[in-house]
């Protein structure tokens, strides 16, 4: 009998199999949008070039006395027809089949993952070869290994598989003390409903905004985004109640250190303010979280918390400590810090590049992540071809926060095409 391969959490993956719920778990979704529609036959010999290149996308969660950790399938899973909205629940049962779904509809490819696989990161390069290898099967085009782009023929670099916050972290923790956010609410669709907000810019537009301001476009969107809660908050507060504004920003660590790992790299950090000390124009919100986040993201500091992550999983005590046990302290953890210290996750994929010879088969590339477990929106962000797509996700009936949002930065200059999923 063969033996399965199986693979070690990575440090970032442990907490998300021990936070899980019957009703939600951390997955997030990658699309592109053809120019023709998808030839299934070719869709199914990619995702096998796939299988054998990047083993550790074609797994299930399993469970161990000790650890979770994900086994290797002897055959992908089914292409399955993209049927739903967006992120529907991926149930326990589904995850010990299959932590991926790989999806089509008509001219549509797409896949949704479970966050202990990889990060928005990795699976955006997993994703960038899968699209190559479609184009290769279905149109016959080669593109020659290059950046991104693997030899499809050849094996796993041991880089790719390595868990790259044990090499990266630094020789003192940073700790992570720091005040609770305030948390936005309203009434949850109890039938479980993704509601989606699409908002389409022109990427030249929003670029040219955010310089105007001095900052990234990350920086902008969130000093926006920051700007749109606070409003919120003070109708809904009166001022001595008032607590600070976070944006959770995921720091993709692979733009600080060198490593091509395709498994989870990555970190949160909270930039903001707190408006009980007064208001905060636009202008001083972004540099705000401008200067936050170049303190946030120097190496230094970001190996220290790293370091802060691993240090646990290096105690001989919690090593030996059974995984029921450990489930119930991790969950704990999380949800007294985890998800208190921002009001809303703001994830930023940034310029989707393809190789040239792939780009022009492909209309519209996207980045979908889920809402909290317990705060009800999330925003996230891609841009290709000359547009840049905000998706705004919600699991509540109230979209204030949509609204405020996307009308300031129309006030600001930038014109938003909006598109929603919602039910007529």
């Amino acid at each position: 009998m063969k033996k399965k391969q199986w693979f070690r959490l990575d440090t970032a993956a442990l907490i998300f199999p021990a936070i899980k719920r019957y009703n939600w778990n951390n997955v997030f979704r990658l699309s592109a949008t053809l120019n023709e529609s998808v030839d299934l036959e070719a869709l199914e010999r990619a995702v096998m070039d796939m299988s054998r290149r990047f083993p550790t996308f074609f797994v299930r969660l399993r469970t161990g006395f000790f650890w979770y950790y994900l086994e290797r399938l002897d055959q992908p899973a089914p292409i399955r027809r993209d049927y739903a909205y967006p992120l529907t629940h991926m149930s326990t049962r589904e995850l010990r089949r299959s932590c991926m779904r790989l999806l089509w509809h008509e001219n549509r490819i797409a896949m949704e993952l479970f966050h202990s696989v990889s990060d928005g990161g990795g699976a955006s390069v997993f994703f960038k070869n899968l699209l190559v290898r479609y184009v290769y099967h279905k149109y016959g085009v080669e593109v020659a290994p290059e950046g991104e782009i693997v030899d499809i023929h050849a094996s796993p670099q041991p880089e790719e598989l390595e868990d790259g916050f044990y090499r990266f972290a630094g020789p003192k923790a940073v700790g992570r003390g720091e005040e609770d956010a305030y948390r936005l609410t309203g009434t949850r669709d109890e039938s479980g409903f993704n509601h989606l907000i699409t908002g389409v810019v022109p990427t030249e537009t929003l670029l040219e905004k955010a310089h105007e301001y001095k900052a990234t476009a990350t920086s902008f969107l969130a000093g926006v985004m920051a700007e749109s809660i606070m409003k919120l908050e003070k109708r809904r507060l009166p001022g001595s109640a008032l607590q600070p504004v976070k944006i959770t920003i995921a720091a993709n660590l692979r733009r600080i250190f060198p490593t091509r790992t395709m498994r989870n790299f990555v970190l949160a950090v909270n930039p903001g303010f707190d408006p009980a000390y007064g208001d905060y124009p636009l202008e001083d919100i972004i540099r705000i979280i401008t200067h936050q986040l170049a303190i946030e993201l120097m190496p230094q500091t970001m190996s220290g918390r790293i370091e802060e992550n691993v240090a646990p999983q290096r105690n001989p005590v919690i090593r030996v400590v059974p995984r029921v046990i450990k489930d119930v302290i991790m969950s704990m953890v999380y949800s007294s810090t985890g998800e208190r210290k921002g009001s809303i996750n703001i994830s930023n994929l940034g310029q989707i590049a393809l190789p040239e010879k792939v780009a022009g088969y492909v209309r519209r590339f996207e980045f979908i992540i889920g809402e909290q477990y317990s705060y009800p929106n999330n925003c996230s962000v891609a841009s290709f071809g000359g547009n840049t797509y905000i998706n705004m996700i919600r699991n509540i009936h109230e979209t204030d926060l949509e609204r405020l949002f996307f009308s300031r930065l129309v006030e600001l200059g930038i014109p938003v095409d909006i598109e929603t999923n919602e039910r007529q």
